[in-house]
């Protein structure tokens, strides 16, 4: 009985493993993000150190501040934003990373409508 006990215990304890989340490793560098919108797959470069980030995306580049909230969160603000929508604020919060690339979570700041794209490290 004992024995059925400590393995349920080590079961638990095992499946409750949190996944990796080494951020800093991502604060700085070259990446490229991949979406699919409407049924085609679409590119986003971007660089970033730890106050700018410089984004290029159908061949239009864009700038915008960093401010960390921790190491595995960040809020993004366009520097030049062209419209209303360009104005608000994207919270992305890393979730897991391996070797090269970061599971991250983003949205506008205030919203509940979340989505998840995967970051490789160029």
């Amino acid at each position: 009985m004992k024995k059925i006990i400590l393995l349920t215990a080590l079961v638990v304890l095992a499946s409750c493993k949190q996944p990796a989340r080494d951020c800093t490793d991502f604060k700085i560098g070259k990446f490229k993000f991949e979406s699919k919108i409407n049924g085609v797959m679409k590119t986003t470069y971007f660089e970033r150190n730890d106050s700018i980030e410089i984004e290029t995306y159908e061949g239009k580049t864009d700038t915008a501040s960093i401010r960390w909230v921790n190491d595995c969160e960040y809020v993004l603000r366009k520097l030049h934003p062209k419209n209303m929508a360009e104005e608000k604020a994207i919270n992305i919060k890393i979730l897991s990373t391996d070797a090269n690339s970061y599971l991250f979570e983003y949205g506008m700041v205030g919203s509940d409508n979340k989505q998840r794209g995967t970051a490789e490290k160029l």
